[in-house]
């Protein structure tokens, strides 16, 4: 099973056993004392860490998509220049509170740990899309732990976050008297909320992140969390499921990304994808703009280069033209080109980077 390739929001499967990305060169601060880095994909209840704040700077989209804890992602850069996140995450006994900003835009595959749900509040005014559906504004964002599911974001976006263990967001309910519908709710990928809650909610999750407390509050802070959080869910309205005929163009995508993958090293065009995918051009760019937001000339073109960019970073002892070629870009000064243009730098300084 390869990370991201699924669109459609039945499609639960356990995550990589490999990890996509690990911690490089990135910038880390703590206001308390924990291990910064990419643990394992594993239930962290089983640890019940402290509420210690950590704030993680990157300037690779993989090395910030490796820096969320207990998380499995792939980060693909879709705009032009140079990438920066930035990453402030509080791990509480049975949650984890994050904001995450980046400077480009993104195609992320993820997967959050088992047994837990991850809420998502973008924070930016600009357009969402999960598995493919464009996020309206008020909108709450909801996946089930073990899941893989895709987002696509802008350039210059902030999103808050919540992750918590089923068991610790059913047992704040009961006590807080919520009545929920956990099975529809697992099964959502968006819920319409109210624009007071959802207010209230990022204003809560700001102040948490960014005043803490004491390591020994822990508890306390996961409560106001929570308290934030439930409201928001019990006012909101799930989005019913997708259209079959929105489904059948996520499965279009998701099949010529499987084949783009598995082939990346041939010549693949446009009518090549068309005849493996039993569909015409007309409708392969309608599925890309209507899943992606691009063509698929444009995707084809990204996904090569980041994978050629993840294999320098990754693979220091190979060359640049090996790995150009394994991408198939055979004109060397039209892939640096188009490397810089992405990226902001030559693939040449990634892979110094790679050997340092």
């Amino acid at each position: 099973m390869r990370l991201g390739m699924g669109f459609a929001s039945s499609d639960c499967r356990q995550p990589c056993a490999k990890p996509v990305s690990k911690i490089g060169k990135s910038a880390v601060r703590t206001r308390a004392v924990r291990r910064p880095g990419c643990a394992p994909l594993e239930d962290p209840m089983h640890h019940t860490p402290s509420s210690a704040l950590r704030i993680v700077e990157a300037m690779d989209a993989d090395e910030h998509a490796g820096n969320l804890t207990n998380w499995e992602q792939c980060y693909d850069q879709t705009t032009a220049g140079t990438f920066h996140g930035l990453l402030e995450e509080l791990q509480l006994p049975g949650m984890q509170v994050f904001r995450e900003s980046t400077s480009q835009g993104m195609r992320q595959s993820c997967c959050v740990w088992p047994d837990a749900l991850w809420f998502g509040l973008p924070y930016s005014a600009q357009a969402t899309r999960i598995n493919g559906r464009a996020v309206a504004p008020n909108s709450v964002l909801v996946r089930p732990g073990a899941c893989e599911f895709e987002l696509i974001t802008p350039a210059d976006y902030t999103i808050f976050g919540i992750v918590v263990h089923q068991d610790t967001l059913q047992a704040a309910a009961q006590r807080m008297g919520y009545a929920m519908d956990w099975e529809r709710l697992r099964g959502a990928e968006l819920v319409h909320a109210s624009p007071a809650a959802r207010q209230q909610c990022l204003h809560t999750l700001g102040a948490l992140l960014q005043n803490p407390g004491h390591p020994a509050d822990a508890g306390a802070t996961q409560q106001a969390a929570l308290a934030a959080l439930l409201p928001l869910i019990d006012t909101g309205v799930v989005e019913r499921e997708v259209r079959e005929s929105f489904a059948r163009r996520q499965r279009i995508v998701a099949k010529a990304r499987d084949y783009l993958l598995t082939h990346h090293d041939q010549a693949i065009t446009v009518p090549d994808l068309c005849q493996q995918l039993f569909v015409s051009r007309r409708t392969l760019q309608y599925c890309f703009e209507d899943v992606l937001g691009m063509a698929p000339v444009q995707y084809l073109r990204i996904l090569r280069l980041n994978g050629a960019r993840r294999d320098l970073r990754h693979m220091p002892a190979r060359t640049v033209r090996d790995v150009a070629a394994d991408w198939n870009f055979w004109h060397f000064s039209q892939f640096s080109s188009d490397y810089r243009k992405l990226f902001g730098h030559s693939p040449s300084a990634d892979c110094r980077d790679a050997l340092h």
